[in-house]
C-alpha cells in the first residue's frame, strides 16, 4: 500500500520580526539596480547550486567528446579559496566563492578569465568550528546570483546580501533572527546547528526562499523580500527542522511550489503564501544526514539520502486538493552526499558500496553499476552535451562518461594537480563540479581549478 500521511496539524507560535540589517542604496534604487542587471545573464552561466533550474544540468553544447590522457588544459587554478565546500556560481565573467579564510567565512569573488581575485566581504567574524566538529570549519553552501545581487550563507546561518562589486546590502541569521534549526544527526555542539547550514537559497521573482528550520512552530520555510531581507511569509503548518538539502521550484497540477526535504520525507509549500500543499512521509525517517536536493519531473518527485531512493507521484484530485501516492521505495540508489542527475528517463549518482549507478527512473531498477575501485570513487557529477562529468570524493579524479543507460563508457580521465594541504578530518571532495562558459571548475578545500572544456 502507498505510504501518505497529510500532515493537518498547525502550530500558531508568536511571531517575533527578525532584526534585518539594510546598508547602501536606498531600497528603491536597489530594486530598480536588481531588475536591470537581472537582464545580463548569459545563457551558459551557472548563477546558483546546480545550476539555473537546479537540475545539475548545463546547456552548452561543443564540448570536448574525449579528453586526452593528461585530461583537459588547465586555464588556471586559485589557491586561497580557503576551507569549505562551497561551489562555484559563474556569471558573466565573474566567479562567486565562499570561503573560511582569515578566521572567518568569506564572499569573494575571481575574474573568470584569469582566476584573479577582485574582492572579498566578510560574512561573519568568527570560523564555523566546534566540538565534534570533523568536517572542515569553512562555508558549505554555494552563492547565488540574481542581476546584479549575490546572496551568499555561511555555516552558523548568516545570510548576506552584497551587490557584484562586494558591497554589502543586508544580511539576517537563520537562528538569532529567524529562530531557525537544522536537524542534528550524530552532530556536535550547538544542537541546533547540526553539521551547518549547507543549502543554497533560491531566487523567484521577488522573493529568496531560504529553509531555516524550526523547532517551535515558526516554519521550515521563509520567503524573504530579496532587496531588503524582510520576511514576507512563513510556512507556519510546515514546521521541521532543516535539513542540508536545498529547496527547488516546481509547478505541479498547474501551482507554483517549493518542494523541500525533512527528516521524515518530502513536502511541499505553496510559493505565494507557503501553506502546506501536500507531504510524504516515509513509512520509517531518514536515519541519515538529508543532503541531495530532490528531482521533480512533470507530477513525480523523486529523492534519495543513504537510507535509499523514493519515488512518488503527486496528483490533484477533483476538489483541488493535492494527493501522494508512494511509486516505490528502493534501496538501489543509496546517494549520501553527491547528489543524482535525470537525464533520458534515468538516474545518475553514486550508491553506497555499489559505486556509480543508473537507475531507471520509472522502475528503480538497476540499469548498470561502476564499481568504486574501477572507477573514480563515489563522489559528485555534473551533465553536459551528452556526458556526465565525476568527481571522485577520495580521489581527486575527474572522469568523463558518457550519459548512457546501455554501460558505463568512459572517455577520459586526470588527477587533480594538486591535493588540498588542509583537509578536514573527515571531510572529502565534496564540492559539486560547475561547468560555465566552456570551463570546468573542480574544488578541492582552498584550491579551486579552472579547465578548458570547449572543444
Amino acid at each position: 500500500m502507498p505510504v501518505f500521511r497529510f500532515v493537518t496539524r498547525r502550530l500558531l507560535p508568536t511571531f517575533r520580526a527578525p532584526h534585518v540589517r539594510f546598508l547602501g542604496v536606498s531600497a528603491l534604487l536597489w530594486s530598480m539596480h536588481l531588475l536591470l542587471g537581472a537582464l545580463q545573464l548569459q545563457a551558459d552561466d551557472w548563477p546558483q547550486f546546480q545550476g539555473p533550474r537546479r537540475n545539475n544540468h548545463s546547456a552548452e553544447t561543443g564540448l570536448l567528446a574525449t579528453w586526452p590522457e593528461a585530461g583537459p588544459p588547465l586555464a588556471w587554478a586559485f589557491r586561497k579559496a580557503g576551507a569549505g565546500y562551497s561551489s562555484p556560481a559563474v556569471v558573466n565573467g565573474r566567479v562567486y566563492l565562499t570561503g573560511g579564510r582569515n578566521g572567518r567565512a568569506e564572499l569573494f569573488c575571481l575574474d573568470a578569465q584569469n582566476g584573479n581575485e577582485l574582492w572579498a566581504l566578510p560574512l561573519n567574524n568568527k570560523s564555523f568550528d566546534f566540538e565534534g566538529n570533523a568536517w572542515g570549519a569553512g562555508p558549505r553552501a554555494a552563492p547565488t546570483v540574481d542581476g546584479t545581487a549575490v546572496y551568499a550563507l555561511a555555516g552558523d546561518g548568516q545570510l548576506v546580501c552584497a551587490t557584484i562589486g562586494g558591497t554589502l546590502q543586508w544580511q539576517i541569521n537563520m537562528i538569532g533572527d529567524l529562530g531557525g534549526a537544522i536537524k542534528n544527526v550524530d552532530a556536535g555542539e550547538p544542537q541546533t546547528l547540526g553539521w551547518g547550514y549547507c543549502w543554497g537559497p533560491v531566487v523567484d521573482g521577488d522573493h529568496l526562499i531560504c529553509t531555516p528550520g524550526s523547532t517551535d512552530g515558526e516554519g521550515l520555510v521563509v520567503a524573504l523580500d530579496k532587496t531588503t531581507g524582510k520576511v514576507v511569509w512563513r510556512s507556519k503548518d510546515l514546521n521541521a527542522e532543516a535539513t542540508y538539502a536545498s529547496p527547488i521550484i516546481a509547478n505541479i497540477g498547474g501551482i507554483k511550489q517549493y518542494l523541500v526535504m525533512t527528516q521524515f520525507g518530502i513536502a511541499s509549500v505553496a510559493a505565494d503564501t507557503g501553506k502546506l500543499l501536500w507531504y510524504y512521509e516515509r513509512s520509517r525517517p531518514y536515519s541519515d544526514v538529508v543532503v541531495p536536493t530532490p528531482v521533480c519531473r512533470g507530477n513525480y518527485v523523486y529523492a534519495s539520502t543513504g537510507d535509499g531512493c523514493d519515488l512518488i507521484e503527486v496528483s490533484m484530485n477533483g476538489s483541488r486538493a493535492f494527493t501522494v501516492a508512494e511509486v516505490y521505495t528502493s534501496r538501489n540508489m543509496k546517494n549520501s552526499i553527491g547528489g543524482f542527475v535525470f537525464h533520458a528517463g534515468y538516474i545518475f549518482g553514486t550508491s553506497e558500496r555499489r559505486g556509480w549507478v543508473c537507475q531507471d527512473f520509472a522502475t528503480g531498477k538497476i540499469a548498470w553499476y561502476q564499481r568504486a575501485n574501477k572507477s573514480v570513487g563515489d563522489g559528485s557529477l555534473i551533465f553536459a552535451d551528452g556526458h556526465l562529468y565525476l568527481y571522485g570524493e577520495k580521489t581527486a579524479e575527474v572522469s568523463l562518461i558518457e550519459a548512457s543507460s546501455e554501460a558505463w563508457l568512459e572517455k577520459g580521465r586526470f588527477v587533480l594537480p594538486a591535493k588540498s594541504q588542509n583537509p578536514a578530518p573527515s571531510g572529502k571532495n565534496w564540492t559539486r563540479p560547475v561547468i560555465a562558459n566552456g570551463m570546468l571548475y573542480i574544488r578541492d578545500q582552498e584550491l579551486l581549478f579552472c579547465y578548458r572544456v570547449k572543444k
